[in-house]
């Protein structure tokens, strides 16, 4: 597919090359280092690409058939002001994901692993680029009294416990974060640039094609490295034991189901033209998903631990073991992965603040249950504050002091002080073209200031 390759004007540009010299230090390590670990794959550069040739007219919703929005003018308000959200929430994503990843990214086992989360960093860089670029290439005053600079301002701004979804405010604390977070939430942002592919406005559904190419690479540095954790976990290794693997994937689920929105929701943007599918039916099939994927290092634990085992005798078995708790060539159920119950630790849609276990038991006592969250996942995150604040709410919704809904609303209500740079908020970081110069300089405006 032929792309247009535009970047921002100098100013932007600029600021984006300041952020990411305060949050992704290690940048120019990659680019020195691309040749070497990604020798097919042609060089990284920061730009804004747009398919060419896509089709123009509406795919979906009460106007399908009709010609596509190129101008959100074109639009009424209620439908400006719903994109505009959904673009301002997509560029939030893919910085705080930056955030999150750099906090531990130091801590890969291995050199490769941790120039696959680099290259997948810089990705999301792009891709916040991306939507930069929708934003600045359009005059939103119809819908907001925010300037183009404004918005890019806030969005370089936040930090996590800042970002607009909830997955991108919770702590990374071991590298395990980085790749079962790659295999799960980044596997929401597929599902996601997949359906906003056939937005009703052109320019979003245009930025989609390449972003979904780099998305795969992003799903694939989640993938690899658990594969091959279960295969060296099966042969005995304690690196990386299964345990550790579950209860990072009990950490990282609630929120990724949580991606989609309330299962009740989502019909708008379908009328609307700008996704095809609602919530509910999107979070299915990606329940789905995720469930052969957990099956699939299932089979490749079984198959390692048994290498008579034939991949239809590793489907059974793991049924067996998992749904009968059978114990089979000395492999119990807690040996092998499987998904939580779709209403276990949720902080919104249907099953919010409702107290249920990761086998789908329920709880009376709110101290029981919370225990049970922290039982069922990594020991680290019992000192968070993402967790504190859970507690804090849950106990409200129990005790009646709040309902599940305005619990929803609350959560996740925080403001990180901390960071790479505390000093960061202070930053102005979108500075006039005659200053902007090549993002360098240090103090105010630079990015660069000294926390």
């Amino acid at each position: 597919m032929e792309m247009e390759i535009t970047t921002l004007p100098k100013k932007y540009h600029s600021a984006v090359e300041r952020w990411r010299d305060l949050y992704l230090p290690d940048y120019h390590l990659l680019v020195e280092n691309w040749e070497k670990y990604f020798p097919k794959e042609p060089e990284f550069k920061l730009c804004a690409f747009r398919a060419l040739g896509m089709c123009s007219s509406i795919e979906c919703g009460d106007d399908e058939g009709k010609p596509k929005y190129q101008r959100a003018c074109e639009m009424d308000e209620n439908k400006a002001h719903r994109l505009l959200g959904a673009v301002r929430a997509q560029a939030s994503t893919e910085f705080g994901s930056i955030q999150q990843h750099q906090l531990t990214l130091s801590r890969a086992q291995s050199e490769e692993d941790q120039f696959w989360i680099l290259r997948m960093m810089a990705e999301e860089l792009r891709h916040g680029y991306q939507m930069f670029h929708v934003l600045l290439t359009d005059d939103w005053t119809s819908v907001s009294d925010t300037s183009g600079e404004q918005m890019v301002e806030e969005i370089l701004e936040m930090r996590t416990g800042s970002h607009v979804l909830g997955a991108f405010n919770v702590d990374f604390d071991s590298f395990v974060d980085n790749i079962v977070f790659c295999c799960l939430i980044d596997r929401v942002g597929k599902y996601q640039l997949s359906m906003q592919k056939v937005s009703a406005y052109a320019p979003m559904a245009e930025s989609m094609p390449r972003m979904l190419q780099e998305e795969a690479f992003h799903l694939a540095t989640g993938v690899v490295p658990l594969r091959r954790w279960v295969t060296e976990a099966a042969r005995g290794s304690r690196y990386t034991p299964m345990s550790l693997i579950q209860k990072t994937i009990n950490k990282w689920f609630p929120r990724g189901l949580e991606m989609f929105g309330d299962e009740r929701g989502g019909g708008a943007n379908v009328r609307l033209g700008f996704k095809p599918m609602k919530n509910g039916e999107a979070q299915e099939q990606y329940h789905a998903e995720v469930s052969r994927v957990v099956r699939d290092l299932n089979e490749r634990f079984l198959r390692e631990r048994v290498p008579e085992m034939t991949a239809t005798q590793a489907e059974r078995a793991q049924r067996e073991i998992i749904e009968d708790g059978s114990t089979l060539h000395g492999i119990t159920r807690d040996d092998l992965l499987k998904l939580p119950d779709r209403r276990f630790y949720r902080r919104r849609g249907v099953s919010a603040f409702g107290m249920v276990g990761v086998d789908g038991q329920t709880f009376d006592s709110v101290d029981d249950y919370l225990d049970h969250i922290l039982d069922s996942m990594p020991e680290t995150s019992r000192a968070g504050r993402d967790f504190k604040r859970h507690a804090e709410l849950q106990r409200q919704v129990a005790s009646g002091e709040l309902t599940a809904e305005d619990a929803s609303r609350a959560a996740p209500q925080l403001q990180r002080v901390g960071g790479v740079c505390p000093c960061s908020k202070s930053v102005r970081w979108v500075l006039d073209d005659a200053k902007s110069g090549s993002g360098n300089g240090n103090g105010n405006g630079s990015g660069h200031a000294n926390g």
